[in-house]
């Protein structure tokens, strides 16, 4: 597709969100009952469609450090690079943990809120509405199993209880308490002893995460 010759800004990003392509969204992650909204599946449908009408994205972020979570905004600004024209794009917030790994994944999601706000993007979300949702079944606990003193048996009643308290949050400040304990945990007892059930639940954290960040910010 050619780069059309326009004069205003705010046509060519109007432009960019009639080209733009529906997101497709990630495979459902083990007890969620939904698919995610990934952030480079968003960002690249969305860089694609302002590349087209010569627009490019930067973001700058402003950082809240709170007692049991960090909270941080993105500000984008779309600069038209034929006009020198800008429209900015502000307060796409999102939460993240006060570990390594929380600013990172806050600034994912906090920046692909402002695609999604800048163009509009196209993505199904309607299975997502946390309004419509329907609470989470809990996983029944086996009856029977391995003997008692068995390693297996105590990571398997672990693992369940994880997924139950994260499925179980029904706000960011629950979530950000049980991921405080889920992850000691996830570091000690699975990543390296069982690869398969750390990555099953680190997925699952990052999924709900993304679910409730969408809600505080709906």
């Amino acid at each position: 597709m050619g780069v059309r010759s326009m004069s205003n800004i705010y046509a060519k990003l109007y432009q960019a969100s009639m080209d733009a392509d529906p997101v497709k969204k990630g495979d459902k992650v083990a007890g969620m009952h939904f698919n995610p909204l990934l952030h480079d599946d968003v960002q690249e449908v969305a860089m694609k469609a302002l590349m087209n009408n010569k627009l490019y994205p930067t973001c700058s972020y402003k950082t809240e450090t709170h007692e049991e979570y960090v909270l941080i905004t993105c500000y984008m600004t779309i600069h038209d690079t034929e006009t020198k024209q800008e429209v900015k794009i502000d307060g796409c917030s999102a939460m993240g943990g006060l570990d390594k790994f929380g600013t990172g994944q806050a600034m994912s999601y906090s920046r692909k809120y402002a695609f999604l706000n800048a163009l509009n993007l196209r993505t199904g979300i309607v299975d997502d509405d946390g309004i419509s949702a329907k609470p989470f079944k809990k996983i029944p606990q086996k009856k029977s199993g391995p003997k008692h003193g068995s390693n297996t048996a105590h990571v398997n009643k672990d693992v369940q209880e994880i997924k139950s308290d994260i499925q179980g949050c029904t706000n960011i400040y629950e979530y950000r308490m049980v991921k405080k304990n889920v992850d000691p945990y996830l570091e000690t007892a699975l990543k390296n002893k069982s690869p398969v059930l750390y990555k099953e639940i680190s997925d699952l954290l990052e999924t709900k995460g993304d679910e409730l960040n969408r809600r505080t910010n709906a």
